[in-house]
């Protein structure tokens, strides 16, 4: 826009110098014309009064002629400073003010003689190579029968003329300088206020076009600029609602496609994807940007999801069919491709919605293991207390010893149903959040003193030794019978999975740990168990804490275990905002290490 003020400026002043410049060449040459005119006037006058008070002789010779005009030449330049040429009818020079009319040509065939032979004055301007300037030229006809006739010339110098009109002139362009500056300054001024309305609108228009919807004109006139101002910020305006109205119906969208549990994908008429959200990217490993206006050909999907999408843009049909892919990771998908028309029914692609049943089918399959291993949990006892039963029932019961040894198996059997009864019902309470935990100030030290005098009778059996390495004045705050019931079945797991003559070490200690908030430390407590025992294989370690899970079925089972126990002291660890995890190698021993804070900020609610 300043290039436009710049060459609207230039153009008024060179408009305004034009104009001047035209003038004053006008005025210089009509300044030039009037005086040349006047000149040429006087000199005719001149030529006049010559004619009437010259005194014009006759002579006997040629020589005298010449004398007498030749003096009479050069008297009269002295008077009027202006040269004085006789010549006769024929064009012979016989007097002159400058020269020798002897070795002067003949001036009958001179401009000048040729106006002045038809009987009126003649001028005429002609540069002098003597003097090296213009002259002026007048003649005048002089008719004095007998003594004179001819032409009398006088001839003045143009040189005054000239160097006034230059002065003229110079004048002129000191004037027109002048006035260019004014010009220029006023033309700038003038620009400037026809154009700076109209640079704020281009600014405005392009921040607009940028997406700046805030931009607005200043408040102008009423002229047409002002109302050119005006509808510019009244489209502004509009546009800055449409546009905020889209992006919040977009934010809106998008939010809700973001934490939608299925995966989106849009594919247009020519098989673009266009849609995309993060569910459906994590399905297929990719992200949008590698996806979003690129063919569903040309980008790595699975191909059972482009044999479907091929298939509902080819037919425009419905399809929904259940797939397992394998990358980024075996998933199986419920896929439901719909077809999808404009408002008059023209063709517009596909919407392509994907659940992932992975999860729900391993909690199917979880759940049926479940009641497989309840089932098998439950009937192993029973099937023993009923056979037993029987056997005495049929006559066994006369015999004393037998009969004693069968009812204490009945009574062992029983005890272990009643043990795996308590221990689903813990479980159960636990994971629900049936019972809510109670904390207090617990002193750790007394609490695992306690544990290890419970059991230490059942490792003194077996001969194992029990060490106990724990911080005095230790607190933490928990659930003083939950945490007991948390460490009494780890440690009683280390007892019964390590050999006689084994060794077991309880630890406890603070640790502190970052709280990746701010960076801070905060201050934990770690307890660990470590046993010298048969160890669990690398393959079952990231199993051992699901229900049921056994590594050894005959070896856990002999010991009386319901495989219930990792998984309450798990859900109990969980409870108190803490984390178990176990080391193990096969033949040297397992080492389960639980990390619970000191204060519990605020309970957990799963629900």
């Amino acid at each position: 826009m300043s290039r436009f003020r710049n060459r609207l400026t230039l153009t008024y002043v060179l408009m305004v110098g034009l104009s001047v410049l035209v003038a004053g060449i006008y005025m210089a040459y009509s300044f030039k014309e009037s005086h040349i005119k006047q000149l040429e006037q006087t000199m005719v006058q001149e030529i006049k009064m010559l004619d009437t008070t010259l005194d014009w002789r006759s002579f006997d010779t040629a020589e005298e002629r010449s004398e007498y005009y030749t003096s009479w030449a050069k008297a009269l330049q002295q008077a009027t400073e202006t040269r004085v040429t006789f010549v006769l009818a024929d064009g012979t020079v016989i007097g002159d003010s400058s020269y020798d009319v002897n070795s002067m040509d003949n001036h009958l065939q001179r401009e000048e003689i040729q106006q002045a032979a038809n009987g009126y004055f003649g001028s005429i301007i002609r540069f002098s190579n003597t003097l090296n300037e213009n002259m002026l030229y007048v003649t005048g006809p002089i008719q004095h029968p007998g003594k004179f006739e001819g032409y009398v010339r006088l001839a003045k110098g143009l040189a005054e003329v000239e160097a006034g009109v230059r002065q003229f002139l110079e004048y002129v362009v000191i004037g027109l300088a002048g006035l260019f500056l004014a010009a220029a300054i006023v033309s700038y001024r003038i620009a400037q206020k026809l154009t700076r309305p109209m640079e704020d609108m281009t600014r405005v228009a392009l921040r607009i076009a940028k997406r700046d919807y805030s931009a607005r004109v200043e408040a102008t006139g009423k002229d047409e600029l002002g109302q050119l101002g005006s509808a510019i910020n009244a489209m502004a305006d509009s546009l800055e609602e449409q546009v905020n109205e889209i992006r919040e119906n977009e934010s809106r969208l998008r939010s809700v496609l973001d934490h939608m549990m299925n995966g989106i994908v849009m594919v247009d008429a020519n098989g673009r994807v266009g849609l995309m959200n993060g569910k459906a990217e994590q399905l297929f490993g990719l992200s949008c940007k590698e996806c979003l206006g690129k063919n569903y050909t040309d980008i790595r999907i699975p191909s059972e999801l482009q044999v479907i999408i091929s298939e509902v843009m080819m037919y425009r049909n419905y399809v929904q069919h259940e797939t397992t892919v394998y990358y980024p990771e075996e998933r199986l998908l419920d896929i439901h491709a719909v077809p999808v028309y404009y408002t008059d029914e023209e063709w517009a692609g596909l919407l392509l919605m994907m659940q992932d049943l992975s999860e729900l089918r391993r909690l199917e399959r979880m759940r049926s293991e479940f009641v497989a291993n309840v089932s098998h949990e439950l009937k192993t006892p029973i099937a023993a207390v009923k056979g037993f039963a029987e056997t005495l029932l049929n006559g066994a019961i006369q015999d004393a010893e037998t009969a004693h040894s069968f009812v204490q198996i009945i009574h062992d059997e029983s005890e272990r149903l009643n043990r795996l009864i308590g221990d689903l019902l813990e479980l159960s309470k636990i994971q629900s959040r049936q019972v809510p935990m109670q904390y207090s100030p617990v002193h750790l030290p007394s609490l695992l003193e306690q544990t290890v005098h419970i059991l230490k009778k059942n490792a003194d059996r077996k001969e194992i030794e029990i060490t106990l390495e724990v911080t005095d004045d230790l607190f933490i705050e928990a659930d003083e019978d939950r945490l007991r019931q948390i460490v009494l079945n780890l440690l009683s797991n280390a007892i019964n999975y390590t050999p006689e003559e084994g060794k077991v070490k309880l630890c406890a200690r603070p640790i502190r740990v970052d709280s990746s908030i701010d960076s801070e430390l905060d201050e934990q407590i770690e307890i660990s168990i470590t046993d010298t025992g048969i160890g669990i294989p690398k393959k079952d370690l990231p199993r051992i804490f699901e229900r049921f899970y056994r590594v050894d079925k005959a070896r856990s089972r002999g010991s009386g275990g319901t495989g219930l126990g990792l998984s309450i002291v798990k859900h109990l660890v969980e409870s108190h905002q803490g984390t178990l995890k176990v080391e193990s190698e096969v033949g040297i021993g397992s080492t389960f290490t639980i990390v619970l804070p000191i204060i519990q900020d605020a309970p957990i609610d799963f629900e």
